[in-house]
Formats: C-alpha cells, structure tokens, sequence
C-alpha cells in the first residue's frame, strides 16, 4: 500500500482475514489506523512494530489490536502467531455464539461478528443485543432490558434506556442492521432475525 491517506477504505475494500500493521507510518499513525479499522468492524489487526516500548503494547491492544510483536521478528514466529490469530478467529465462529441471522454475537465479550469483520461492543450495548438475541422472537420489555443493563428496574431514568438503545441501532446500522431491533408500542423491544422484505 502506497497511499496510506485513505489506508482504512482500502482496507476494508479488500476485506482482509488479517492486518499486519506498523505504528509507524505516513499520514497517520497505526494507532489512527487500528482505532479507526476497530471502531468499523474490520479485522483481524497484528501489530508489527519496531516500537518495543510496553506503553505502545498496550496502547495498540487498548484499541482493539488482537496480537503485538516488535521488529526484528523470527519469521516462524511471526507465522505462528498469524496462524493462532486465524485459528481463534475460526473457533470463535464455531464455539458459543448467537446467531442473529447474518451476524454472531459472542455473549462473553460482546464481540459482534459480521462477514469477516468483527467489533467489540460496548457493555451496555451488548446486554441490550444479548438479551434480545436470548429472547427471541418474544418481546422484551423496558423493565427487563433496564434489568440486564443495571439488575433493578427502580430508580433508573427511562432515558437511560433509550440512549443505551439508540447507541446500538447506531452500531447496528453501520453494517446495515438497524431495523433489526422493533419497537412494539407500549410492549417493549423484540429482535426480528431478517428485515421485512
């Protein structure tokens, strides 16, 4: 890759099973790079860096990044650990997860698989999609979801509930499955596995 401006579109053009990815880079850094791949749901991301410092591991692994491994690096090395990233990503597929139709959802980190993209959920989000999934096709009700999100329905600010909702839809709607979560009126919530044709 030579023009490293839209490094993330073209990335997510050739939907890759893995990134390797330096932190040093023109026009942007790989940290830009890992965040903005994560926050899109794109990839398997190894960090190859001359970068050594643990700082720098942390920071990569705080932004999504799956594996880190510092230049110079023994090639079988390297090998081994892109064959583990493919491996655990395969497992992941088949062990434990939802299925929501044309997604997974891992109930245990609320890793949100689509295609080959993945995306790490935010907790609240999560709870809310995991309790739908677990339900389905019956409908959920705001008491319900504010016990999944903060174990009580007193107290909490119906409010609370709706942004927490609005943020998923968000999410959802970045790989076109938005309209996957139905407001019953006056009822609740209820996940639907395909969109009305």
């Amino acid at each position: 890759m030579s023009n490293f401006e839209n490094a993330v579109s073209q990335i997510a053009a050739l939907a890759p099973d893995l990134i390797l990815l330096d932190i040093n880079l023109p026009c942007q850094s790989g940290f830009e790079i890992c965040k903005a791949l994560k926050s899109e749901g794109i990839g398997t991301v190894l960090v190859l860096t001359a970068r050594d410092k643990l700082q720098d591991e942390l920071h990569a692994l705080g932004l999504g990044a799956d594996d880190y491994l510092t230049k110079p690096c023994n090639m079988d090395r390297l090998l081994a650990r892109i064959r583990n990233l493919l491996r655990r990503t395969e497992e992941q597929e088949r062990q434990g997860l939802l299925n929501g139709g044309s997604f997974l959802l891992d109930p245990n980190t609320f890793t949100f698989y689509v295609g080959k993209s993945s995306y790490l959920l935010p907790p609240n989000e999560g709870k809310i999609l995991l309790t739908l999934l677990q339900r389905k096709p019956n409908i959920v009700t705001k008491a319900e979801l504010c016990r999944a999100l903060w174990r009580t329905n007193e107290f909490i600010d119906e409010n609370a509930l709706q942004v927490n909702l609005t943020r998923l839809r968000k999410t959802l709607r970045r790989f076109q499955l938005d309209d996957r979560i139905e407001t019953i009126r006056g009822q609740g919530y209820r996940f639907r596995e395909q969109a009305d044709s």
